[in-house]
């Protein structure tokens, strides 16, 4: 479960970028996070695995007070928090497997386990066949594949989406969401920040509209609400 209770976050430059949230999201949710350019989606997806601190207010993820969290176990909050970038990030001298694998060493996996959850987790994102390419040698969709791939093969409880299909043609991205749908009907929480009208207007979940820092709608199956 993530709860936010009166959050404000003001960067050291003076700009506020979230003032006032309130919200809970429960596990399994599936929810897009819209809003205009500049109106706190990435700040506000930040907060949840640590990237950023709230100025004030109280953040609990998983049972665990954000605000009371030492920076020594930041890490291990983000074992249960996946996320996923719009500019991939992968490795670029590492291959498929490798990629993803290494968000498993990092934590201490045993070797045989490692190879049986990539290989695991290649399947579903359907790079089974290409775990011995290199980033270069796939296209935009298939990395952005991989790096949901690296997000969840340790199964975490939630997954962040900060503008997955952002670099992406829309038949790739529809691609992605299939996946993102099969990642949440396993019981996994997916919060999702898009400029996507057609994907949020089509695919109907859960909608978080934020303007100006504030929270303006949050809505059940709602829809994107913004022309493009």
């Amino acid at each position: 479960m993530i709860l936010m209770k009166d959050i404000h976050k003001k960067y050291e430059n003076g700009v506020t970028a979230l003032q006032g949230v309130n919200v809970q999201i429960d596990q399994g949710e599936f929810v897009y996070i819209v809003g205009p350019s500049g109106a706190g989606k990435s700040t506000f997806v930040k907060l949840i695995y640590r990237e950023e601190k709230a100025t004030s207010g109280t953040i609990i993820i998983n049972n665990t007070n954000l605000s009371e969290l030492k920076e020594k176990d930041v890490p291990y909050l983000r074992r249960n928090v996946g996320v996923i970038f719009q500019d991939f990030k992968l490795l670029p001298k590492l291959t498929v497997y490798e990629n993803v694998a290494y968000a498993l060493e990092v934590i201490g996996e045993y070797p045989k386990v490692i190879r049986t959850k990539v290989m695991d987790v290649l399947e579903l994102v359907g790079l089974k066949n290409k775990a011995r390419f290199i980033p270069d040698e796939l296209s935009g969709g298939e990395q952005q594949r991989v790096s949901i791939a690296r997000a969840i093969v340790n199964q975490p409880k939630i997954v962040i989406a900060d503008e997955p299909t952002g670099n992406l043609d829309p038949e790739t991205s529809w691609g992605i969401m299939r996946t993102f749908e099969e990642i949440n009907s396993r019981g996994t929480t997916i919060i999702m920040a898009t400029h996507s009208q057609e994907i949020v207007n089509t695919i109907k979940k859960r909608v978080i509209a934020i303007e100006g820092g504030r929270i303006v709608r949050d809505q059940d199956r709602g829809e994107y609400g913004y022309e493009i």
